[in-house]
Order: C-alpha cells, then structure tokens, then sequence
C-alpha cells in the first residue's frame, strides 16, 4: 500500500467518524405529515447524527423523541415541543381528526411523554407545549 493511499483511507474514515457524530438542528419546524417525518428520523437515527432541539418541533416533528435514541437528543433554553393530535384535510380542507394517526403518534412517543400528554389530557385537536425546566428536565442540555 502506498503512503499516499493510507493518507487518503485515514482522511476518508475521519470524514466518515465527523459526519457520524454531527448534529442536526431542529429550531423552527412547524411539523407535517407523519409518514416524511417518520422516514426522515429513521434515516437520520441511523446515520449516527446527534438532534440538537432549538427552537419550536410542533406537530410531526415531535416523532423525533421516539425515533431517536434519548442519548442523541439534547435541547437548549430556546426548545419549545408543540403536540397535538393528527387530523388529514376534509373535503373543504378543513382539519378531520385521525384516530389512526393519534394513534401512531401515540404509540411512536416515549413513556415519558405519553405520561407528560396524559397529565394533560392526551393528544388532543388544540396543540399543548412542552417547554422550559419541564424539558430540560426530560432531556438533556445541549453543551
């Protein structure tokens, strides 16, 4: 093997471990539907990358704390998590709840949270908000 080979194959795996432990800022997503959000996490959990939570993670959005692992999540002071129950347009483009869509978000959220919603009256068509010392005491500050 040629030095310069090693050079490039050391160059290579530390552009590799970089990548691997970068972060994703999330700090104005006013969320969507579920499934792009499902897929987006899925792929960003196994990249490898870090969430930093910064600002507003409304609606769809909020999947991420039970998408990625809780060890790569970490949140600032600015973190606001907005949770609501799932709805599809009607015929008039009005909001019709989803019963299968709460349902998956639901099921998707962690234990922590389902508790923290149910407090409140579960997920609900009016958004509720996590935010502040309650957060923080969830989830990790970000250095």
């Amino acid at each position: 093997m040629s030095v310069r080979a090693a050079i490039c194959g050391a160059v290579f795996a530390i552009l590799l471990a970089a990548d691997a432990s970068a972060a994703v800022r999330i700090s104005n997503d006013m969320g969507g539907q579920i499934g792009p959000y499902l897929d987006n996490y899925v792929s960003l959990r196994n990249s490898g990358q870090r969430v930093v939570i910064d600002g507003p993670c409304l609606s769809a959005c909020t999947i991420v704390l039970g998408v990625m692992p809780r060890e790569r999540i970490c949140v600032t002071r600015r973190a606001q998590l907005g949770f609501h129950a799932a709805w599809n347009p009607g015929r008039n483009g009005q909001p019709v709840l989803s019963a299968a869509g709460t349902k998956a978000l639901w099921d998707i959220y962690p234990g922590d949270i389902r508790a923290w919603l149910k407090k409140r009256g579960g997920l609900k068509p009016k958004m509720v908000f996590l935010s502040g010392p309650e957060l923080m005491a969830m989830y990790r500050a970000c250095d």
